[in-house]
């Protein structure tokens, strides 16, 4: 891997301090091992991360292969990491019970520029189907409409979802448009059978539950 001038090898700090150490984009630096002639391997990095930001599942090799420099051996490098950790380290399955237990794996979210909408779809026990970004926005402002969200629901058969964004602004407190968004999932929810139980705000440091604050406007 590219070392670069006056930094101290990633690969020797990971070694030292453990693979929680590196930040995203040194991660994906050791799985690329090298750039290219035109772009240096941590500008690579810091590329292919923002791609895997606004990348759905199905569509991370594609978006990878539409980086120039990215060739099939990175791209599907980066996947295969992706995949393995997915494999190994899911929240997949994982139990619902309350809003703070779905923030650990919706929080590296709140480190995006741009907002970042998740649909998160739950089976009948309130178990972790999959986590969908269903759309990327502007530094503080993102578009949604409930075909967006309830259809990965309808797909997946899912018995309920919970709506996630962050707030690049760096606070969680919902604007009144948040809350105007909300409204109009609710009744979109109702018609279509698929409760929504929540909608999470996330900060870097901080989390806002529309349950937890009464902002859910339903009859339960």
């Amino acid at each position: 891997m590219e070392k670069q001038k006056g930094k101290p090898d990633i690969r020797e700090k990971t070694l030292k301090y453990g693979l929680a150490y590196p930040v995203d984009e040194e991660l994906v630096m050791m799985i690329l091992g090298s750039g290219t002639k035109d772009m240096p391997v941590d500008v690579m990095a810091k590329k292919i991360v923002e791609t895997l930001n606004r990348s759905n599942q199905g569509e991370v090799v594609a978006n990878l292969l539409g980086l120039k420099g990215v060739g099939q051996g990175k791209a599907l490098a980066v996947a295969a990491a992706l995949e393995l950790g997915k494999r190994r380290f899911c929240h997949l399955g994982a139990h619902i019970k309350t809003p703070g237990d779905i923030v650990p794996f919706v929080r590296h979210y709140a480190m995006c520029q741009q907002e970042h909408f998740l649909a998160i779809t739950l089976n009948g026990g309130h178990d972790i189907i999959q986590i969908h970004v269903v759309s990327v926005g502007t530094v503080n402002r993102t578009l949604i409409h409930p075909r967006d969200v309830f259809g990965v629901a309808v797909r997946e058969n899912a018995a309920a979802v919970i709506l996630c964004h962050n707030h690049p602004s760096g606070r969680s407190n919902p604007s009144q448009e948040d809350i105007e968004t909300t409204e109009n999932l609710l009744e979109a929810s109702s018609v279509l059978g698929i409760p929504v139980l929540d909608h999470i705000i996330i900060d870097c440091e901080n989390y806002f539950s529309f349950l937890e604050h009464g902002l859910l406007f339903t009859e339960e």
